[in-house]
């Protein structure tokens, strides 16, 4: 029977904090109660938002390497259709609908970061073979992370700061609401959204702000090789307020570690130069600071997320060890009465988790040894051996860094599969032409189920938050996962034929690019920047040494500088709303209202970027090129010191409720 009575309005003081000794974390739907979650409505809807936001992620991740994500402007859609149809108990159903929706950002990050590399070295995928690599990552995806499930949302709780699903369950909860909250989170949005919209479709000023906007700055650029930049958005503004000062601060100081450290005495001293096997080009002391980062820099980070990943599944070993002790002990059960879990903590029972395990990777075998991938068995069984170690390896990683920072570091774990991946294969005879696209369609389901994890750790959390069933979210994640990956290889073949991805008027595809790149020598006989990994990796360990969290340093080393400034800004700001008074219970209003604030700035910022990218696939071109390029800079600091007084100052006024 469902029972729509008492559902509060807004989340327990306890959500975002860790919980006392003693202390439970109640959830807005009761645990007790029964809510209308998966019906036609929700389910009909989320394949509609997933099947529109997987081509429109997949258009602007290979146009600009960005891919958005997709739950915010989903949980908004899911809002306004609900109040639109009066639909009533809509909030267990709103969660269903953005769960399955953001399959859509998940399999497309997987999809369009490594198979267009096929197309961009002169070779073939068809439609059967790019479907297939996405559909089993993301359902491996999905397995891998169930067991884990627990540990992060639950055990976990107030230790991560989980930015995204923040923002989502504030929209989604305001939004079922009303009231004051959801006219802070409407005003917010309206004033990031716009302010996003008028950079990224009129270009009224530059979306990043360098010092090279002054003549000493340019000259030091040049000479030096030392820049800093800093992404004027109204949206990694917000996301930085809920990353916290921390974890912002953590992250900083890997991107400065880089850009004033790195890319300096790269660009300056090793012109020419042979060390440790890696050489190093005549040109790079002509390079701009930007080219040194992409070359050869941001292999550092690569080197050092990997390593940081590795240490933390030696120290969530016993957290792995407990979830595969779990799966173990249900089967050793004997028949009897069923132990009666609460329903905001029941899973997808973990006997068909591990038959579901076990029939994907068989489906993956038969994919690489009956789909043409690669030349025998033996080549098959290798291929599946990776697969299933790195995904399941890494499946925590990615849930850590999304539970961060929100990015999820997917590409850089990709290029190091595919390094991975070439050596085994090479080793295995398995090279060449046949050989590039094996790997590539290997890293292609590995791609695929970290980006699905981490991203699927978000929902997890948002429904745990809002007191969702998970049995349901699990289940439902699936057909989302098939829908987007059926859309997202119809959309390349179809983009490759009309643009194609090589040429001047060809689609960009950044990260394809960078993975055709690392690909290619290693198949025809070259190797990998080994050195820039390793000095990545002695950072990891020396960062764990001395109990800095190595992770968020390493993201901050892989990510540009200039997404990761603002989230200082972002942190900064959290810090001085929650500390100015005396009062904990005013400090504690203030800074949830900040988070309300945040949260609406990434909601409006991701929602108008959806439109700004609606209006280039429609080739309107509203940019205003020659003002940008003469004032942009100049003025793009007016604007971004005007939201974050705004800001400051709303969340100031805020009072703790009688």
């Amino acid at each position: 029977m469902n029972d729509s009575e008492n559902i509060k309005t807004s989340l327990p003081e306890n959500a975002y904090r860790k919980l006392e000794e003693g202390e439970e974390y109640t959830p807005l739907m009761s645990p007790k109660k029964k809510y209308p979650e998966a019906t036609v409505w929700s389910v009909t809807i989320g394949i509609l938002m997933t099947i529109i936001f997987s081509a429109a992620a997949a258009y602007l991740g290979l146009k600009v390497g960005q891919v958005f994500e997709a739950a915010i402007p989903i949980a908004i859609i899911a809002v306004g259709l609900s109040s639109a149809f009066k639909k009533r108990n809509a909030l267990g159903q709103n969660v269903i609908i953005q769960s399955i929706g953001a399959c859509s950002g998940v399999i497309v990050a997987g999809a369009v970061f490594t198979l267009p590399a096929i197309y961009i070295l002169g070779l073939d995928v068809n439609f059967v073979q790019m479907f297939l690599s996405s559909l089993l990552g993301g359902m491996l995806g999905i397995l891998f992370l169930i067991p884990f499930r627990k540990y992060f949302v639950k055990e976990q709780h107030g230790e991560y700061p989980f930015p995204e699903a923040t923002a989502t369950t504030q929209v989604l909860v305001s939004g079922e609401s009303g009231g004051k909250s959801f006219k802070t989170l409407i005003t917010a949005g309206l004033i990031g959204g716009i302010y996003d919209f008028v950079v990224s479709t009129f270009g009224a000023w530059t979306e990043t702000l360098s010092t090279t906007v002054m003549h000493w700055g340019q000259v030091v650029a040049d000479k030096a090789k030392v820049v800093l930049k800093i992404n004027t958005g109204a949206a990694v503004l917000g996301l930085g307020y809920i990353v916290g000062l921390k974890y912002a601060f953590i992250i900083c100081c890997g991107s400065l570690l880089v850009w004033l450290v790195a890319i300096p005495l790269l660009g300056n001293f090793c012109g020419g130069v042979d060390f440790l096997g890696m050489s190093f080009s005549d040109a790079i002391s002509q390079m701009s600071a930007d080219e040194i980062f992409r070359t050869y820099a941001r292999q550092i980070g690569i080197g050092g997320i990997a390593t940081a990943g590795i240490i933390g599944i030696i120290k969530q070993a016993g957290v792995i060890k407990s979830a595969v002790g779990l799966a173990v002990g249900e089967f050793k059960k004997k028949g009897g009465p069923a132990e009666q879990v609460e329903r905001t903590q029941r899973d997808i029972p973990m006997k068909t988790v591990v038959f579901g395990i076990i029939l994907v990777l068989l489906a993956v075998f038969a994919f690489f040894a009956l789909g043409g991938i690669v030349n025998n068995i033996w080549q098959a069984l290798v291929g599946l051996l990776i697969v299933t170690v790195i995904a399941f390896l890494f499946t925590t990683v990615a849930a850590n860094a999304i539970a961060i920072v929100g990015t999820n570091p997917v590409s850089g774990m990709t290029i190091m599969t595919l390094i991975i991946t070439a050596l085994v294969l090479v080793a295995c005879g398995l090279k060449g032409n046949s050989g590039m696209v094996a790997a590539l369609l290997i890293g292609g389901v590995v791609c695929t189920a970290l980006s699905t994890a981490g991203g699927f750790i978000t929902d997890l959390k948002i429904g745990y938050w809002i007191g969702t069933t998970p049995a349901k979210q699990e289940g439902w994640k699936f057909v989302g996962v098939l829908v987007a990956a059926a859309t997202v290889a119809g959309v390349v073949i179809l983009l490759n034929k009309t643009y194609g991805f090589t040429g001047p008027e060809a689609l960009v595809a950044p990260q394809a690019n960078a993975m055709a790149a690392v690909i290619q020598p290693m198949m025809e006989g070259g190797s990998a920047p080994w050195l820039m990994y390793g000095i990545g990796a002695i950072i990891a360990i020396l960062l764990t040494i001395f109990k800095v969290p190595a992770l968020a340093f390493c993201l901050g080393m892989f990510i540009p500088i200039d997404l990761n400034l603002p989230l200082l800004v972002g942190g900064a700001i959290s810090w001085f709303v929650g500390s100015r008074s005396k009062d904990k219970a005013v400090n504690t209003a203030r800074q949830e209202k900040g988070t309300l604030i945040a949260s609406g700035f990434i909601a409006g910022g991701a929602l108008m970027g959806v439109v700004s990218a609606i209006l280039k696939f429609a080739k309107v071109d509203w940019f205003l090129s020659g003002w940008n390029a003469t004032y942009g800079e100049v003025i793009a600091i007016v604007p971004y010191l005007l939201i974050i007084i705004y800001m400051i100052c709303s969340s100031l006024k805020a009072k703790p409720e009688q």
